[in-house]
């Protein structure tokens, strides 16, 4: 049974084309992502590498905005900068 799966990106290329030019499929896209397809399904998505950097700099502040909505309500603890 084939499930059918979105194509999350505008740009789109077969895992044959991507391995004779790797390089214009990306240059193609112009700095978008693109979509690797096997049989008309996608199997991975190639990113430029200043996409996959700002990517994981959105996901970490995501993380680090969750960390702080779990501890806003617990109670502070006074410090002394000389008990470190």
């Amino acid at each position: 049974m084939n499930t059918i799966r979105p194509i999350l990106a505008d740009n789109t290329t077969s895992i044959s084309e991507l391995k004779k030019n790797p390089m214009a499929v990306v240059d193609e896209a112009d700095g978008f992502p693109v979509a690797v397809l096997n049989r008309n399904q996608p199997v991975f998505y190639c990113i430029p590498a200043e996409a996959y950097e700002a990517l994981m700099d959105k996901l970490e502040d995501m993380e680090l905005a969750q960390i702080v909505q779990d501890r806003e309500c617990q109670e502070e603890i006074e410090v002394s900068i000389d008990d470190l």
